[in-house]
């Protein structure tokens, strides 16, 4: 539950990072109406398009790490993950080639974007969120590492959503009020998302050690669990299809 949780923080606290790098698209929205209401309507489709998006990279890459965690390499996974978030931020040096150029689906993403600014409507608004969602960027990089940290689909797919929604409320208000929080705050504030990175990292990093801690730190037995739960209840459905059918044939025999 706190990894998950941790997936909301990083998208509350970084989402002044994505009012500086996304901020100018979602200023310049093409909202449709003019009235409140139809804005707001407006506004909430574009961010749940982004967060929708989010969701399907985290079952993606959740999935990843669930591939990893069947044979063996789960809390090795969560080590390595949690490392990478804190190695980002102590050496930036290392991830500077990792920028939107590299990426040819940018250009594509981007194009696909300007096509449907041309068009008000609230589909269009959706879509536009869909791609943005798209977007190399380097606070979706580390939401994504900590969704192959979890090891699970469902549990990647939820912390990449509640990373989506963490954003929601600042990315929301830009695009219906504008630039409400100045350049200095959100420089201050900015300045926290590294400690923040870091502090998930070590998060990560002490779930997969299996120190016995008791929620930050599950035993090994409890962190692997729910991989064992599937084939336990295989296993009852089995003894229990078994005795039926013991029964079933001592009756005939008798």
């Amino acid at each position: 539950m706190e990894i998950v949780i941790s997936g909301f923080i990083l998208g509350l606290m970084g989402s002044l990072h994505c009012a500086g790098m996304c901020g100018p698209i979602a200023l310049s929205l093409p909202l449709y109406g003019n009235t409140l209401t139809p804005k707001i309507i407006g506004g909430i489709l574009y961010n749940t398009g982004r967060t929708i998006t989010y969701g399907i990279m985290g079952a993606i890459f959740g999935l990843l790490g669930q591939g990893l965690s069947l044979v063996g390499f789960q809390q090795w996974i969560s080590v390595a993950m949690g490392a990478l978030m804190i190695i980002s931020v102590i050496m930036p040096s290392l991830f500077k080639n990792i920028n939107a150029g590299n990426f040819p689906i940018a250009g594509w993403v981007r194009k696909g974007i300007q096509r449907l600014f041309i068009k008000k409507s609230f589909g269009g608004l959706f879509f536009i969120g869909l791609l943005n969602g798209l977007l190399p960027c380097g606070l979706v990089y580390m939401a994504i590492a900590g969704a192959i940290g979890t090891g699970d689909a469902t549990t990647g797919t939820i912390f990449m959503v509640l990373f989506g929604l963490g954003t929601l409320p600042l990315m929301l208000a830009i695009s219906m009020l504008g630039n409400m929080v100045s350049l200095s705050i959100r420089n201050k504030i900015n300045k926290l998302i590294p400690v923040l990175v870091v502090f998930i990292g070590l998060i990560f990093i002490l779930r997969g050690l299996s120190l016995g801690i008791p929620y930050l730190s599950p035993p090994e037995k409890k962190l692997n669990i729910e991989m064992h739960m599937d084939k336990g209840e295989q296993t009852i459905q089995e003894a229990v299809h078994g005795s039926c059918c013991h029964t079933e044939e001592s009756k005939i025999t008798n």
